[in-house]
């Protein structure tokens, strides 16, 4: 095999486990454990998401990863982490997270959300500064690059509920209000982008899952990613150098995927291993994006075939303009044990070895 135009590069799409299967990499669990009964402090606490922050990060650069994120170690699921740091936001019951078997605490928005400081910004400026300090492979020197995660507007608007002014309780159903609650959240993320930008971020992904569900929903979410994109154009106007790669995950995205294509962001992430069809679709159609390939399941334990990822890439990088592709999980590995996620990390780059032969 031989790798093809365009560029193709290794790229996490997220979370990595908080916890693992040795005492060190339970360091985590044991401060929040000793921390809910007092024997331990916010600072402890601290102190060990910087640790699995590190770990997480020093996985990634091992396994040979271009673009690589914190592994989101500090967030408890996708959706409550943002609308936590939110002013006029009060979490609600535990929901599932799609099929994930993981739970996420469902806000509820008591007025309109307000900024209280930064969303991911410290996040990324700290694991920033760690891939720094990690040693590097020699023809990596300097190319490697730190990934903020967002999650979507929509995303965050589908699964929260806006209170009906009744008290706690009484919050009405997701539909209702549900593009004001996008809008909202769009709002807060655009400056979060622009904070982002600032602090050096060249590529911040934006997942939004949920529109692949409920494709009724296409103009709140146009609507919404739009607020993000005048976001980028404003930094780019400013000198900066920035794009938005949008993430879809779980589910089928042929259906929508011309329309998808049409978005104004940089790079558009799909998970093939969720559809019998979607590698097809984009093999006749193409991109004129650069596009992620979700060819390794970030929820499923079992290794996929090296020689047939590589086979299928081979396939559909030639239909790719732009001059970049990444290749990666749909989504993230957070839903793995680390020993199982470790294992895939390590998988992508035998594929691009392959590709590379």
């Amino acid at each position: 095999m031989t790798l093809r135009s365009p560029g193709l590069y290794l790229a996490s799409a997220g979370g990595y486990p908080r916890f693992g299967e040795t005492h060190e990499l339970l360091v985590l669990r044991r401060t929040m454990d000793a921390l809910a009964s007092g024997d331990r402090t916010s600072a402890d606490l601290l102190d060990a998401q910087n640790d699995m922050t590190r770990r997480a990060i020093a996985d990634q650069v091992e396994a040979g990863l271009d673009i690589i994120t914190d592994g989101q170690i500090r967030w408890s699921d996708p959706i409550s982490h943002i609308p936590g740091k939110l002013d006029n936001v009060r979490m609600d019951e535990l929901l599932p997270f799609f099929n994930t078997g993981t739970y996420f605490r469902q806000p509820v928005l008591t007025n309109k959300v307000q900024r209280r400081g930064q969303l991911v910004a410290d996040e990324y400026s700290f694991a920033r500064n760690a891939l720094g300090h990690l040693p590097t492979p020699p023809a990596k020197a300097g190319k490697l690059a730190i990934k903020p995660v967002l999650t979507g507007p929509y995303t965050l608007a589908k699964y929260s509920l806006t209170e009906n002014g009744n008290g706690p309780g009484q919050a009405r159903g997701t539909s209702e209000h549900l593009e004001s609650r996008a809008q909202n959240f769009a709002d807060v993320l655009a400056v979060e982008i622009e904070t982002l930008a600032r602090g050096g971020a060249q590529l911040i992904q934006i997942d939004e899952p949920a529109i692949l569900y409920h494709p009724a929903d296409w103009a709140i979410l146009e609507a919404a990613l739009g607020l993000l994109a005048d976001a980028r154009d404003r930094m780019r106007q400013s000198g900066r150098v920035v794009e938005l790669a949008l993430y879809t995950y779980f589910h089928d995205a042929a259906p929508i995927y011309d329309k998808l294509m049409t978005l104004p962001v940089d790079v558009v992430g799909f998970d093939l291993t969720a559809s019998e069809s979607l590698a097809e679709k984009i093999s006749i159609d193409g991109s004129d994006k650069p596009v992620a390939f979700g060819l390794v399941s970030g929820t499923a334990a079992k290794l996929e075939s090296a020689d047939d990822v590589a086979r299928q890439l081979e396939k559909l990088l030639p239909k790719i303009q732009g001059g970049r592709a990444y290749l990666g999980a749909p989504s993230g590995f957070e839903y793995l044990s680390r020993a199982h996620a470790h294992e895939k990390l390590r998988l992508l780059g035998k594929i691009k070895s392959l590709l590379q032969a």
